[in-house]
């Protein structure tokens, strides 16, 4: 039976560094030409991982799932103050524990990971909005690609996502319901596939949209970010667009942010001011992040369920390696969550 010493040996690097790339460890810093030596040598010598030998002793992996790949639009850095997307991942995880399968974690932001951390995987589950040209890179080197919280609009391929277009309506809707009548909105313009889409993203165009059918729209109370990744929306963003609002002469009576990061901004920006939040200003967010019901008030937001975004993506893959040859595009519902930050219509 070879061992990683022996290839170790073979390559002329320690066995540490074989055994983590062997694992697919995303955080080894490594040269392509040396990770793919100790590949090619790990494979012309036969070895045999310890779950490859447990499958020779009749101990068969309890799926065909047995390794995946999880490619990340967030660094880890940024993906800790956007909790929503800590949630998508973890759906992943849990779902492939359940699964026993081993998970290669590659995070990247401003260029595309090694293709050599695809190498063996069963497929590759991509989390948040990438390009046209992104995406076809992952199916060009990973066999079977499932998109996660992001749809594309690419018929054969398989996606899980929330439409937050139809929750802005419902938000909206609901607002209406409860008399509001200057409904401001915090949020970005899109950027994607190297363009800048202004008034694209979901859910500025749902809210235009909406108060233009109205005939409510005021583009005094629509603030967006000009610099903003169009998923990362953050605290400090929602804090200085939120300011440029309630200084107008008629400040709106709810502002909408488009995730609860740039609600909580708004929080700050309301306070410093003297206003109390929801008989001066009320709030209305998306996402439901662990924080959201702990503010004062607690924050009325969308629930998106992150958490089953991700197992369904795990479950979408195991139905590509059962046989399934077609895409299918999966729309989890959201949930609004009412609170103290703003009015509740009355029940009907």
């Amino acid at each position: 039976m070879v061992t990683i010493k022996e290839i170790a040996k073979a390559v002329g690097v320690s066995p540490a560094t074989v055994s983590r790339v062997l694992n697919y460890d995303p955080a080894l810093s490594i040269s392509p030409v040396k990770r793919q030596a100790i590949i090619e040598t790990a494979e012309a010598l036969n070895y045999e991982t310890p779950r490859n030998r447990n499958k020779a002793n009749g101990q068969a992996a309890p799926s065909m799932l047995t390794r995946l790949a999880i490619i990340h639009f967030l660094e880890p850095s940024d993906e800790i103050a956007d909790p929503y997307y800590v949630g998508v991942r973890l759906g992943i995880e849990n779902r492939c524990r359940e699964l026993k399968s081993e998970i290669v974690k590659v995070f990247h932001s401003d260029a595309l990971p090694e293709a050599s951390l695809l190498s063996g995987v069963s497929g590759v589950i991509v989390i948040g909005k990438h390009s046209d040209s992104e995406i076809a890179w992952f199916r060009e080197h990973a066999q079977h690609v499932v998109m996660a919280d992001f749809d594309p609009k690419i018929d054969t391929l398989d996606s899980v996502f929330s439409d937050v277009g139809v929750a802005t309506v419902k938000i909206l809707e609901g607002l209406k319901a409860s008399g509001y009548k200057r409904i401001g909105f915090i949020g970005s313009h899109e950027h994607l596939n190297g363009e800048t889409l202004h008034f694209g993203e979901r859910r500025c165009a749902a809210y235009i949209e909406w108060q233009k059918a109205n005939n409510s729209f005021d583009p005094e109370l629509l603030a967006l970010g000009s610099n903003v990744n169009g998923q990362n929306l953050r605290l400090e963003t929602g804090y200085r667009l939120a300011q440029g609002l309630l200084d107008l002469d008629r400040r709106p009576d709810v502002i909408i942010t488009a995730n609860d990061n740039m609600a909580i901004g708004t929080y700050r920006a309301a306070q410093e001011r003297g206003l109390s939040i929801p008989s001066d200003i009320s709030i209305i967010s998306f996402n439901d992040i662990p924080v959201a019901q702990f503010l004062t008030p607690p924050l009325t937001t969308v629930k998106i369920h992150g958490e089953h975004i991700g197992e369904t993506a795990v479950d979408l893959l195991l139905e590509r390696l059962s046989g399934r040859d077609y895409g299918k595009q999966v729309r989890i519902a959201t949930e609004l969550v009412w609170r103290g930050s703003c009015r509740k219509p009355l029940e009907s």
